[in-house]
């Protein structure tokens, strides 16, 4: 008797008509270019020793854009077709070559391939069983070359705690009211977020989950992968993880066997 197989779980990433919707708000042009400074940030605070870059969770491909107008070889990686057909026009019209994956980054690893990786964008901390999240950095891990170095952009834990609000809202250029409100759960863990999109008299709700890391934590388990050195700081100029930090920004090395 064949066991019978079962269709995994279908989580909240897995709706392409929540990246439809909010695309314009989350990949706007301001925020495309501003991916052209945040990439130097990174190179600086990384210095990477080679010129291979993972963009992991890339979305329509900012970041990876960015970096292979510096000259990298770049690969661009992400489970959304949605966000890869946008990623495959954008790189197009900047007339750079970017290799672009479809698919899980519980799944993309390619071992020893890379000198530089990334996870920008709080693209880190999806999945609701938090073991997945160490499967994706022992994945990003293997994938670095000796001497490799990762870094992890995230909303951190103590960020949030300082500036929490349960709701809020704001106009868009559109005419189109964002309604936010935030829950956070499981012992300050996780934290839940309903966005209503109000257009004239449509109303569309989505409601996705993140996981949240504090400094420490996210620290830990880089470490327990095997991560060297980690650092952390409060923004990409790479002023301290301290009372002002505007994000959770870490980075680990891969030393030399």
């Amino acid at each position: 008797m064949n066991p019978i197989k079962t269709s995994p779980k279908k989580e909240w990433f897995d709706d392409d008509s929540f990246w439809q919707e909010v695309y314009p708000l989350m990949f706007s042009d301001t925020r495309f270019a501003e991916a052209e400074e945040q990439v130097d940030k990174i190179l600086a605070l990384t210095q990477p020793a080679g010129m291979s870059a993972l963009d992991l969770c890339c979305g329509p491909g900012r970041c990876a854009i960015a970096l292979a107008k510096r000259g990298f070889s770049v690969t661009g990686v992400d489970r959304t077709k949605y966000l890869l057909d946008n990623a495959r026009e954008k790189s197009e019209s900047a007339q750079v070559q970017i290799s672009w994956v479809e698919q899980d980054m519980r799944d993309f690893v390619r071992p020893g391939e890379f000198a530089l990786v990334l996870s920008m964008f709080t693209s880190f901390g999806y999945f609701e069983n938090q073991q997945d999240d160490v499967t994706v950095l022992e994945n990003m891990f293997a994938s670095l070359e000796p001497g490799g170095v990762c870094l992890i952009d995230v909303l951190g834990k103590e960020v949030l705690a300082r500036n929490f609000q349960p709701t809020s809202s704001d106009r868009l250029q559109d005419g189109t009211i964002l309604v936010e409100r935030r829950e956070v759960f499981d012992e300050w863990t996780r934290i839940r977020n309903e966005w209503l999109l109000i257009r004239q008299d449509t109303v569309k709700c989505f409601t996705f989950h993140l996981t949240i890391y504090s400094g420490q934590e996210l620290r830990d388990r880089m470490e327990q992968v095997g991560f060297k050195g980690v650092t952390l700081y409060g923004n990409l100029d790479g002023d301290e993880y301290g009372p002002n930090a505007q994000r959770l920004i870490a980075i680990g090395r891969k030393h030399d066997d």
